[in-house]
């Protein structure tokens, strides 16, 4: 091929691998240089994937993978000695004496070679920015460096691990990458495209021009409607597809009107964002792009799955309700199923408590925008309330927390939906000792006990099937001992699991009603 370079040291490239579910691999650095590589057509490094303490079976890996993208597996004991030093992403180029670490250097060093190898290629050249320096300032002194390099990848991946225990909260560095993204767009030419753009929102204010004023200016119009948009609202968006399809050409359009070069700098328009840099395409973009399509699928499959958990525990929770009940969601963060049932028992008085003053608020204001006056709000721990009640629910409360509601629900005689969370955490207090069923005494101790806790949670979708059937079985042993526990009180209690069972890793019910 024209302008390629044939004799090229030959490079390594180690990468880590965890696990891979929904089309995504993991850790998130991994996927954003699988990606890059893949958007560079390069085919220049070998790619060794390193396998993790945490990683599964791999064998899967060809179906998420580009076929284009050669790779093996290796363990950590089979990296050069050099790079056992680096955290990965690392290439290192033969023989084994130099190295290059970390996510950001790695990438710019791919764009970089990609060109060598074809330099017709510039418009991978340009993912690096107008002056070559896209991401290249370091972490420790760059906070954008820090946040797409770093942070972003590691609070999406935190999201999606803690996504399949319980539901949380969008990560504040979001936010953060959300506020950054709201603010005035500064490129090298602004100055111009924001008079551009000045002149494009009075046209646009002082509606159609006089046919007289249309021919003067039909030669810039033109100009500027092919390479800068007709509407100010399309400005930025043409300015950055116009880079994507040619190179810039030197100005020729007529100067522009005097109230428009006379505008002070405070009067001119800002640009608004299209790419995360501004408005253009660069290595940004491929950092961020893999991580935030991730965090947003995995957002929208979190309401679906989340909308199946609450349409279990109704569906349990309205078949038992009689007019004049009173329910009690224990631990009921930001309100999910309380609203839902004071939505849809009207007739019954719903009790939301929950000891986090934010998540209740967040759940009163949602309650006053639908209008529900049979719902009250107690900021508490449980222990603290004292009312009397019909029916206690709670969704994926935590550890213990599940024992508690039981408890306070038995003390009363109240019927009880629980669906419980983290087995990992369940241990012996002042108030509980495990198991608790004179049964599950008879055979288990206490130190076997927390065994099938620890087992009970390894449930995550991203582990191998059988190690979640294990899980599955342990989980369901631990709710076992719960129920017979209650059985023991005067409770019929049922251990049943969620539909679809996809819905949550911690899918089981336990529904106890007084005899």
């Amino acid at each position: 091929m024209k302008g390629m370079k044939k004799s090229l040291t030959e490079e390594y490239l180690y990468l880590d691998f965890s696990h891979h579910t929904e089309g995504c691999i993991f850790p998130l650095h991994t996927s954003v240089t699988l990606f890059l590589l893949s958007y560079c057509d390069c085919k220049i490094f070998k790619v060794c994937l390193v396998l993790t303490k945490e990683s599964t079976n791999g064998s899967l890996l060809r179906d998420v993978l580009s076929q284009d993208i050669k790779t093996q597996m290796i363990s950590r004991q089979e990296l050069p000695p050099i790079v056992q030093n680096c955290c990965l992403p690392a290439v290192v180029e033969q023989p084994d004496n130099f190295c290059r670490a970390g996510l950001a250097v790695v990438l710019r060093h791919i764009i970089q070679k990609s060109y060598e190898v074809d330099p017709s290629k510039k418009e991978i050249l340009e993912l690096l920015g107008f002056k070559k320096t896209c991401l290249k300032a370091c972490a420790e002194v760059s906070q954008w460096t820090r946040l797409c390099e770093l942070t972003i990848p590691l609070v999406i991946e935190d999201f999606l691990r803690e996504s399949s225990k319980r539901p949380p909260a969008i990560p504040a560095e979001i936010l953060e990458l959300e506020r950054k993204l709201g603010e005035p767009v500064r490129v090298h030419n602004d100055d111009k495209l924001r008079r551009q753009k000045l002149k494009l929102q009075k046209a646009a204010a002082a509606g159609p021009p006089l046919a007289k004023g249309r021919a003067k200016s039909r030669v810039h119009a033109q100009d500027t409607s092919e390479h800068v948009g007709s509407s100010p609202e399309s400005l930025e968006l043409t300015v950055a597809f116009s880079k994507l399809t040619v190179q810039e050409t030197a100005a020729t359009a007529p100067r522009e009107p005097p109230h428009i070069r006379k505008a002070k700098a405070s009067e001119l328009p800002p640009l608004e964002h299209v790419f995360a840099e501004g408005l253009y395409f660069t290595l940004t973009d491929i950092v961020l792009l893999p991580c935030i399509h991730h965090f947003l699928k995995m957002s929208i499959d979190r309401a679906l799955r989340k909308q199946q958990q609450l349409n279990n525990l109704v569906y349990v929770v309205t078949n038992q309700a009689k007019p004049g009940d009173r329910i009690v969601d224990f631990c009921s963060g930001g309100g999910h199923v309380g609203i839902v049932l004071a939505h849809m028992l009207p007739s019954c008085q719903v009790t939301l408590i929950e000891n986090k003053e934010l998540s209740l608020i967040r759940a009163k204001k949602r309650s006053d925008e639908l209008g529900l006056n049979n719902i009250w709000f107690i900021q508490a721990n449980m222990e603290y309330f004292t009312g009397m009640f019909n029916i206690g629910v709670a969704l994926h409360a935590c550890g213990v927390a599940t024992d508690m509601v039981i408890e306070h629900c038995v003390r009363i005689r109240a019927s009880f939906v629980t669906c419980p969370c983290c087995y990992g955490f369940i241990q012996n207090t002042s108030r509980f000792s495990f198991p608790k069923s004179e049964q599950f005494k008879k055979t288990l101790s206490y130190k076997e006990h927390m065994i099938l806790c620890r087992f009970a949670d390894q449930t995550a979708v991203q582990l191998p099937p059988q190690q979640r059937l294990i899980g599955k079985q342990c989980m369901c042993l631990v709710d076992l001992d719960r129920a017979r526990a209650a059985e023991e009180r005067g409770y019929a209690v049922q251990v049943i699991s969620m539909e679809p069972e996809s819905c949550s890793p911690k899918n089981n019910m336990i529904v106890g009603v007084p005899v």
